[in-house]
């Protein structure tokens, strides 16, 4: 087997060497784009056995996908630098994977909409980030501008749909944040890890939303989250909360963790400063940050009456976690109706 590389740099070799001479004076763009982790960057030698090698998505005029396609595959060699360039996994029979396609045929098939032709707010609230991140993380080795204003369009939420996101992200950890003290209080002392897991991932996925950077799904969910850097150490914060043997230091941990993640919610000036200190659950010996303040305070922010009449259900990945819906653009585009 070859020494790793990552696949963004193989393909790049790929493109240059095999795929552009093919493309000489045909108008184009290509990328290392869509699904797999070698998009994001995090693929590692163990990826080598599993599904990977040179992957290209090509996307050029509606006339020119069936010659292109067809120039590709004469072209192809057996292997590059030593990596199959036809190779499968699992039940998916070994075969190339240089995608042919128009923009907007290529954007439907993995978004579930033509992107290119502009975003509805509901497109934005039933598209998963994992499948966004597949258009805008990957890398481009030539584009002759049809893709960039796509990646730019699809760079960030809306501002006001971001608030609103935000508001229903400090909900889910409203919602359950003095559970960790039941659990224990009833000599559940499972449940209350579980409940503190729980927390810990929306927290996470709280600092994501903060940093306006798309959460991939659960395999790399840490890591995206590590690549924020955390000089305030809400990373360790959280890896205390985990790994905590007794409720006393779970519960010091996460109260750590929540007022971290309140000082960086004060940090983005959009709402009025909150006091991010840690407080009683009324009279229950409980120590919670009364994350539903932030949730109000986001929503106060929120002028959009149709976002509001949603509640706080959140977006997609707020009330969504199973990988066949959200790995599936059929499925989840049937969510269009859970907005209407």
């Amino acid at each position: 087997m070859p020494d790793f590389v990552h696949a963004q740099d193989l393909t790049a070799g790929f493109y240059a060497d095999v795929i552009a001479p093919q493309l000489e004076g045909t108008a184009h763009a290509a990328g290392l784009l869509g699904w797999g982790s070698d998009v994001l960057g995090y693929d590692t030698a163990r990826s080598m056995d599993h599904g990977w090698g040179p992957r290209l998505v090509l996307l050029v005029d509606e006339g020119q996908v069936e010659p292109v396609r067809q120039r590709v595959e004469d072209a192809l060699p057996h292997d590059y630098q030593g990596v199959p360039v036809r190779f499968g996994w699992d039940t998916h029979e070994p075969g190339h994977h240089i995608t042919v396609a128009t923009l907007g045929d290529w954007l439907r098939d993995h978004l579930g909409f033509d992107a290119s032709q502009g975003i509805s707010q509901t497109d934005w609230l039933v598209t998963p980030q994992q499948q966004i991140l597949g258009v805008v993380r990957g890398r481009v080795y030539a584009d002759d501008g049809r893709l960039a204003p796509v990646r730019d369009a699809l760079s960030w939420y809306p501002d006001e749909l971001w608030r609103w996101m935000l508001a229903c992200q400090w909900s889910r950890i409203a919602q359950e944040e003095p559970f960790v003290q039941r659990t224990h209080e009833v000599g559940d002392e499972l449940g209350s890890r579980v409940v503190t897991a729980r927390l810990v991932r929306d927290v996470m996925r709280l600092a994501l939303l903060q940093s306006r950077t798309y959460a991939p799904y659960t395999k790399w969910l840490g890591t995206a989250f590590a690549r924020l850097g955390h000089p305030d150490g809400l990373d360790q914060a959280l890896a205390d909360a985990v790994a905590a043997g007794n409720f006393a230091d779970r519960e010091r941990a996460l109260v750590t963790a929540y007022e971290l993640v309140a000082r960086r919610h004060n940090a983005l000036g959009i709402t009025a400063e909150l006091d991010p200190a840690p407080r009683p659950f009324f009279d229950r010996p409980a120590l919670i940050l009364g994350a539903g303040r932030f949730t109000d305070a986001c929503l106060d922010a929120v002028t959009d009456p149709q976002l509001k009449s949603y509640g706080l259900i959140g977006a997609i990945d707020q009330f969504v976690d199973s990988t066949d819906v959200l790995s599936q653009v059929p499925t989840y585009r049937r969510l269009v109706e859970v907005y209407q």
